[in-house]
Order: structure tokens, then sequence, then C-alpha cells
């Protein structure tokens, strides 16, 4: 059974194993660069791997069930654990529905970068109401800094997933 028909794209033990490595990958990056991961500055590496969600829809649920772990250690407590993983989920849905329709792999990869670089302004709100200084001037320079942040990941992550993608064929 394709995997595309089911609501969550995981149908059989090959798509739920797909699905696990990429959250355990998620998890292993985010643990290794853990002193750049959190935070108003942050280079979340593991957020390139949100470039797998318009080769198929199974990422959606590993890349936010690990976003959530991940969280769960994040320096900014339950909140990060809700809205962060609220954010990634907004994201990968939005990044599914704009890129499904789409023919070319490196126009799907141009929209999940720069979708994933617009909802960081969640991120922003998230550290601007924790934060104890001004709320706009804290947000702002979040947003700025955190969406720099991933749009670098996510770049690097569309490039090594688009070289990977010549050799082997992820929508599988």
């Amino acid at each position: 059974m394709n995997s595309k028909t089911n609501v969550l794209g995981i149908d059989s033990v090959v798509d739920l194993t797909k699905a696990a490595v990429v959250a355990a990958l998620y998890i292993a990056l985010t643990m290794v660069f853990a002193a750049v991961s959190y935070g108003p500055i942050q280079f979340r590496f593991s957020e390139g791997l949100n470039n797998l969600v318009p080769f198929n829809k199974r990422y959606i649920v590993a890349i936010t069930l690990a976003c959530f772990i991940t969280n769960i250690m994040s320096p900014n407590g339950a909140i990060d654990m809700v809205v962060g993983t609220f954010e990634t989920f907004i994201n990968l849905i939005t990044i599914y529905l704009v890129t499904k329709h789409m023919k070319s792999v490196i126009a799907k990869l141009v929209a999940s970068v720069l979708i994933g670089t617009f909802y960081m302004f969640i991120i922003g709100f998230e550290i601007a109401i924790i934060g104890h200084s001004a709320f706009w001037p804290t947000f702002w320079g979040t947003y700025l800094t955190a969406g720099i942040g991933e749009f670098v990941t996510m770049t690097i992550g569309a490039i090594v997933l688009y070289l990977i993608n010549l050799k082997y064929d992820l929508s599988k």
C-alpha cells in the first residue's frame, strides 16, 4: 500500500521504520548541536530534515514527535514543548499542503525553506512572551535571528536532501 494514501503516511513497517529513523536523526542532531539548538539565536541543524516533508508526508509525524522530545530538554521549559512543537507541526502541514502538487523538486525545497523561515515568527512570539524585556523589540529581534538560523539550516538541509534524492528516491 502506498504511504501517500494513509492520513499519517505510515502504512507499513517499512514506513514506520523510515519515520523512526528520521525522528531519531532529528533528536541526535539537536542534541549534538544543543548549544546552538535553543533560544533566540538558534541554528537547529535538525530542522534541515523538515525538507523531507515535500517528499513524503510520513515525516510530518516523525519530525513533530522528534521536536517534542528534543524540546523536553529545552531551557525554555514546558512552553517550548507546546509552542515549539505546535510551530513545527503547523510549519510541516503548510509545507506539505503547498508542495504536494508541485512537480519540481527544487521548487518544493525552495518553498519548504521559505515556509520554515516564515513560521519562525511563532518562536519569536514564544521568546518574547517568556522574556523579561519589552515585547516587540524581543519579538522582532528573535524573529530575525531565529529566522536567519532557520533559513541557513533549512537551506543546508535542502541542498543535502536534493543531492541524496538524485541517487535515492526520497518519496518512497
